[in-house]
């Protein structure tokens, strides 16, 4: 079952109060960039309900089969076609995902280029420990993002096996070993995006906190 990504990049800020009589500040702009940011990441929070709900699907079909007897060989194939096609849904989602954290992490990088204009030395350097920890978050992201990937092929692999007549118990084994090892480095790559994600949302509210910005946190 895939442990959700969550975390994300959710830090909700509400209440900005803008210094309307000297036009746009270098905070103001930046924050506009953070934001739209989060905003960009909607869609990857969107997938995670759909994408729980096919791995239930799947762990259900998974029991299913285990019930049943080789001999009921058609039964077998049925459903593991069955868990294929929800595998092949879920790699859809997950290309839903990488799209939207791709997106935000453009948008977030305009940040870079305004923090020389910052006046503040001490702001500028946590903005720039800011962007550090958002390329740490995204580099985590996309460790978690390969493992995922692999996870779902050694998924299809192990099905595939399942719609062999002359299965041996040894391959099966074998296959099932790979599945397990491949979902545990799932589970550790899933681990440090979040604790990157921690990280970044801890730099970006003390970045928030230093400026002349007035932020609410929802």
């Amino acid at each position: 079952m895939r442990f959700k990504t969550v975390g994300l990049m959710i830090m909700i800020l509400s209440g900005l109060l803008l210094v309307a009589c000297s036009g746009q500040s270098t905070e103001e702009a930046m924050y506009e960039h953070m934001e739209e940011a989060v905003r960009l990441e909607g869609d990857f929070v969107d997938q995670q309900q759909p994408l729980g709900e096919l791995e239930q699907k799947e762990q259900d079909i998974y029991q299913e089969i285990s019930e049943l007897g080789m001999d009921e060989y058609e039964e077998i194939r049925t459903l593991a076609e069955q868990a294929i096609a929800s595998i092949e849904e879920r790699r859809e989602l997950t290309e839903k995902e990488i799209a939207s954290i791709e997106a935000s992490k453009n948008e977030f990088e305009q940040i870079e280029p305004l923090i020389a204009d910052l006046e503040d030395e001490a702001l500028q350097e946590t903005a720039h420990e800011m962007v550090e920890k958002m390329e740490e978050r995204y580099q985590a992201f996309l460790v978690l993002h390969e493992a995922y990937q692999s996870s779902l092929d050694y998924d299809i692999a192990l099905y595939e096996l399942l719609m062999k007549e002359d299965l041996e118990e040894p391959e099966f084994t074998e296959q099932v070993d790979q599945v397990n090892n491949q979902y545990q480095e799932v589970i550790d790559a899933n681990h440090a995006f979040n604790e990157a994600t921690d990280d970044f949302n801890e730099k970006k509210r003390e970045f928030y906190d230093q400026s002349d910005l007035n932020i609410t946190y929802e």
